[in-house]
């Protein structure tokens, strides 16, 4: 890889380039979990921050120069990490990029007393949001889900969160066996009485290679019809749009300036180092775009980096025909949809020129899209037919 030239100014709000950590291990493995995500009996916590320093320091070296505006640890579970070494990795990005003035830095947890008994450790290594696991107030969806925390540990990390952090969030699942709109309605207004300025609230999906997989196609459970589950969503919406938090993404909801700002990074085509198991990487180096995996088995991962100082499985040119797909798709997921300026500016070639005007008018009459002079954006009917819409007009 050669040196990075100075990266363009970043302008109007825009989130250019950020960091992501991986944490492969979990306490236990969710039955709906289709992420890179491993129990451990023991782990060498000095080997692991050898190894994550290390291959910081390989990808930081590389893009050296570059203004930091976001860090996110993920996983996995990032809180059972010792605090010590988020700050260690914290000070090794400060030594290869300037760190913006309003760095974002999240870290994922899950609810449990053990797990929210270190917030305080944390904050005081450098997070300054925390985005927790709860996805139910109820003990008996809590099971079912395969969490190890209860309600009662979820409503007591939510506070204790309130109190460590300047920001934070929680995920809820919905769409769930049995779950009625009237369940759901009164799950939401615990959440918005409870929330910061976000909140995450995803439908249930039944991803291939899970326990869920197996145990949805064999009968154990149902999911919601079509029609409950196209309600379920719009009352989400509807919720949220009247308590001031709105959609700014198909799962994301935020007052205000509350966006998860490193998402933004991923959605609007911006830059983003990924270190750790599995991690993936888009980089700007010398003009062209690579796209970086890394190896996803802890294990090997760990060996990779003692032996090479990082663990690269696949670094890939991202063609410019690619980079528009990956872009248009990404950024219809925003409320705010894809901007015309930023659209060229990333790619090089002008946003009507790299969609068929007749699909962008079909979609518009059908009234699922918005296409005006500052972008093209989905609306609240496109939302519930995303995947659709975005297949229809990427074709």
């Amino acid at each position: 890889m050669s040196a990075l030239p100075q990266p363009p100014e970043n302008k109007g709000g825009e989130s250019d380039f950020a960091l992501y950590v991986h944490w492969p291990f979990c306490v236990s493995k969710c039955p709906y979990c289709d992420f890179n995500s491993h129990v451990a009996g023991s782990i060498d916590e000095d080997a692991w921050a050898r190894a994550l320093v290390a291959e910081l320091h390989y990808y930081g070296t590389e893009t050296k120069g570059r203004r930091l505006d976001s860090v996110f640890f993920g996983g996995g579970t990032p809180s059972l990490m010792p605090p010590r070494i988020v700050a260690l990795l914290l000070d090794e990005a400060a030594r290869h990029w300037s760190l913006d003035t309003a760095l974002e830095v999240t870290l994922e947890a899950n609810p449990s007393s053990a797990e929210s008994s270190k917030f305080k450790a944390f904050r005081a290594a450098g997070v300054n949001r925390v985005s927790i696991g709860i996805q139910a107030f109820d003990d008996t969806a809590l099971r079912f889900l395969g969490r190890a925390h209860d309600a009662r540990e979820a409503r007591a990390a939510i506070t204790l969160a309130e109190r460590s952090f300047p920001r934070f969030s929680f995920d809820l699942i919905y769409a769930l066996p049995g779950q009625s709109v009237a369940d759901w309605r009164r799950t939401l207004d615990e959440a918005i009485a409870l929330c910061g300025d976000h909140l995450s609230l995803y439908q249930l999906t039944i991803e291939r290679g899970t326990p869920f997989f197996a145990a949805h196609r064999g009968g154990a459970f149902d999911l919601p019809g079509e029609d409950l589950a196209a309600e379920l969503y719009e009352v989400t919406q509807e919720n949220m749009q009247i308590n001031g938090l709105s959609a700014y993404e198909v799962s994301n909801h935020a007052r205000p300036g509350g966006e998860c700002r490193h998402n933004l990074v991923y959605w609007q085509g911006g830059d983003y180092v990924g270190i750790g198991p599995g991690a993936h990487g888009r980089i700007d180096i010398g003009g062209r775009r690579h796209a970086t995996e890394q190896i996803p088995a802890p294990a090997n991962w760990l060996a990779a980096v003692d032996a090479q100082g990082h663990a690269t499985r696949k670094s890939v040119i991202v063609s410019n025909p690619e980079r528009i797909e990956e872009y248009l798709m990404t950024g219809l997921r925003l409320a705010a949809g894809v901007d015309r300026a930023r659209f060229e500016r990333l790619t090089g070639i002008a946003l009507a020129d790299a969609v068929d005007a007749s699909r962008v008018r079909k979609l518009v009459e059908e009234g699922y899209v918005r296409s005006d002079p500052a972008g093209i954006r989905v609306t609240v009917e496109g939302m519930a037919r995303l995947n659709a819409v975005i297949s229809y007009l990427i074709a």
